[in-house]
């Protein structure tokens, strides 16, 4: 037994982008749609809080 034995199994990802598509089903591929959706609108708020963030440094540093 190792340390390792005690911890939980990580899932697998929910998408791998390039993996094989046809076994999924309509319903699998849909939901994988949506999730891949939700994902995209959640990095591009990362980058508009990033981009304000750039935004207020630059102006305070302006002379």
């Amino acid at each position: 037994m190792t340390i390792d034995d005690d911890r939980p199994e990580t899932p697998p990802p929910a998408h791998v982008v390039g993996q094989d598509l046809s076994r999924l089903s309509v319903a699998e591929l849909r939901a994988r749609v949506g999730l891949l959706h939700a994902e995209i609108a959640r990095i591009e708020e990362a980058l508009r809080l990033k981009d304000d963030v750039r935004s207020a440094a630059d102006s305070l540093f302006k002379f």
